[in-house]
């Protein structure tokens, strides 16, 4: 009886905790993604990136993916962009993305990057902050909305 009571609340808070998680990634979801990220480059970059761009080992929740770019500017991961050109990208208010993200990583430091991005599904651009960092030769970044 005590077993079976466990295993019912055990359900109950993996319920609850589901019910609970927001629509879209939070802040301190993204910084520890981003971090995730990191130690996956770290360890083997080549499956790292490649699991970014399909969004496996955890690397995709809702709104929340890292994507990386190469020192040729050019994305190594993204879930749809590899090989297109991340130094060149502008955000939906014309502001240059790319080069800031690439101006702003640095080697074991996360830095914040703001710009206008829509939400999945959506047209509007809304406020985007992207965690921002540099690993290796790999600038990786993970984005939530405000």
């Amino acid at each position: 009886m005590l077993r079976q009571l466990a295993i019912g609340s055990a359900f109950a808070v993996l319920a609850a905790g589901s019910a609970w998680a927001g629509e879209y990634g939070t802040p301190a979801e993204a910084k520890a993604m981003l971090q995730k990220a990191v130690a996956a480059v770290n360890a083997d970059k080549a499956q790292a990136l490649a699991m970014f761009s399909k969004g496996e080992g955890g690397f995709k929740d809702r709104d929340l993916y890292p994507y990386c770019g190469g020192p040729d500017g050019n994305f190594t991961a993204h879930p749809s962009l590899v090989g297109k050109s991340l130094k060149d990208l502008k955000d939906k208010a014309g502001k240059p993305l790319g080069v800031e993200v690439y101006a702003a990583a640095k080697d074991g430091v996360i830095v914040e990057v703001s710009y206008m991005w829509p939400r999945p599904g959506q047209t509007d651009p809304v406020n985007k902050v992207a965690y921002v960092t540099k690993v290796g030769d790999q600038v990786c970044a993970v984005g939530y909305y405000k």
